[in-house]
């Protein structure tokens, strides 16, 4: 029995050396952590429980029968975060590259049956160099047979991809069907094709940071939800997004104890809105002050600003929110941010958890850039995502509501169950300047005439009363009672049930 014993030790240390001591070393000196230790950091103490350590490739191609490393770059299994079931996938580099064979894919759907038979989430941890290249097909079936189990997963259990690495190829597939990306900034790299097949292709000469790094992708392309500093940073913020989301479509959202009374009144958010009309206010002192303990978890912060989208609490309780920036375009909808916020809207509904939307939007931004990219359909995007979601929704109007941009940010019209506005609220077609330009354009010579039809017009529609008077508009609410308000509202809509009519699947704008 002792020799048994001692021989499980050995191939159990020879698995977790990985590709040895002196590839560990180089992987530190990148600054980078091993697969591991990563997991080591990512799960609670102790409750890492790996699947798998021994497996090897099966390929003899081009004398791989002759490298073999047990566990064949890639780490899978599962743990617990703050207590709750989470599988993981890390990949190695240390181990070819943390390139996928036949036996590594294996892996990887093995994990992720488990995580959809169970309901629970799995994070995937990437620093590869996609498909292995001596096993031709079977490399290519296996990402084939890990991309169809993201598809299935979508929408039932979260899947939560963390770059922290160079990923290519199949290794970039794979994150984008999940529901988050994120990454490590000046170690990780996603392209589809890398710098030295650019520049053959196309004559481009492109770093891999230019090409494909963290700004890139949490700022122009939108592929990256955020990055982060370091490895360590990125795992633990991993940490505190996991206890936002449910563990599953079926789990409710989880509950977290708060000391944040649901009364709590915040007599500062009355003078929040600027007298000038025109002069911006920053819409996260807001969502910071009406959230449990002023904590946010913000998605995709570097791209499309003139939106904010992330998680908060309200008694404990994951919510989603939905808000213009009057910081940046004073708030406007483009494409961007129209399609940043309908695939958020629609993972909060794919996973039951409530949206809370607050509007400041003087519309959508005209020009023949926006048309010519497609803002018809990408704001539609955002239309049909609110329209179609059936979670509890509340929104609030802290002041401009203009044009169609008013139907789209979860109006009344569009199945919004509690519709809030403060007093400075402006529900209208458009401006008072532009409207009292158009309604009288015989008198844009009398400058005196004209001042006093715009005064008229924001008399009479420059707030919430007629939308109001009309039902659009459940109750004009004094700014400090927003938290009161808002908790009061997802008490009551707790329990709501609302079903679209049957359909394989919807048909959004794509």
């Amino acid at each position: 029995m002792k020799d048994i014993i001692e021989e499980l030790e050995r191939r159990r240390a020879e698995a977790r050396l990985g590709g040895g001591i002196k590839r560990i070393e180089a992987q530190h000196k990148r600054g980078k952590l091993t697969a591991r230790e990563r997991i080591e950091l990512l799960l609670d103490d102790d409750s890492f429980e790996e699947f798998d350590m021994y497996v090897e490739h099966r390929c003899v191609e081009f004398g791989m029968q002759d490298k073999k490393i047990p566990g064949d770059g890639v780490v899978t299994g599962w743990g617990t975060i703050n207590g709750r079931v989470t599988y993981v996938i890390a990949k190695d580099f240390t181990v070819f590259g943390g390139s996928l064979s036949q036996a590594h894919a294996a892996k990887m759907t093995k994990i992720q049956d488990m995580a959809l038979k169970n309901r629970a989430p799995v994070i995937g941890i990437f620093d590869a160099g996609g498909a292995r290249i001596q096993e031709g097909v079977d490399a290519l079936g296996g990402y084939g047979e890990v991309f169809t189990r993201n598809v299935m997963a979508s929408g039932v259990i979260p899947q939560i991809s963390v770059i922290m690495g160079p990923c290519a190829g199949g290794d970039v597939y794979s994150p984008a069907m999940t529901d988050f990306i994120f990454m490590v900034r000046d170690t990780s790299y996603m392209f589809v094709t890398g710098p030295d097949v650019v520049k053959t292709v196309t004559n481009e000469t492109v770093t891999a940071e230019e090409l494909g790094g963290a700004i890139v992708h949490t700022s122009k392309s939108s592929i990256a939800d955020n990055s982060y500093e370091n490895d360590v940073e990125a795992l633990l913020q991993m940490r505190r997004l996991m206890d936002f989301l449910p563990s599953s479509n079926l789990s409710g959202v989880p509950e977290l104890p708060t000391l944040d009374s649901a009364d709590r009144v915040e007599k500062s958010l009355d003078t929040i809105i600027p007298d000038n009309p025109n002069k911006p206010y920053d819409i996260k002192e807001l969502i910071t002050k009406v959230a449990d303990e002023g904590d946010f978890f913000e998605i995709q912060e570097a791209f499309a600003k003139n939106i904010v989208i992330g998680f908060a609490r309200m008694e404990g309780r994951t919510i989603g929110i939905v808000a213009n920036q009057p910081m940046v375009l004073a708030g406007v909808l483009d494409s961007d941010a129209s399609r940043k916020a309908a695939r958020f809207v629609r993972y909060c509904d794919c996973f039951d958890i409530p949206i809370v939307t607050f509007v400041d939007v003087p519309g959508f931004l005209p020009g023949t850039k926006q048309e010519y990219g497609g803002l018809i359909k990408h704001g539609a995007k955002l239309l049909f995502a609110f329209t179609e979601a059936t979670v509890p929704k509340i929104t609030v109007i802290t002041r401009k509501a203009y044009g169609g941009a008013y139907d789209v940010m979860s109006s009344k019209h569009i199945r919004g169950d509690v519709n809030y506005a403060w007093p400075t609220a402006e529900i209208a077609v458009m401006g008072a300047k532009g409207a009292a330009e158009i309604l009288y354009r015989s008198e844009l010579d009398d400058q005196e005439k004209l001042d006093a039809r715009i005064k008229d017009y924001e008399s009479r529609f420059a707030n919430p009363f007629v939308a109001a008077e009309r039902g659009y508009i459940d109750e004009v609410i004094l700014p400090r009672n927003t938290r009161v308000r808002i908790c009061r509202a997802l008490n009551m809509l707790r329990n709501k049930t609302l079903e679209n009519p049957w359909k394989k699947h919807d048909n959004i704008p794509l």
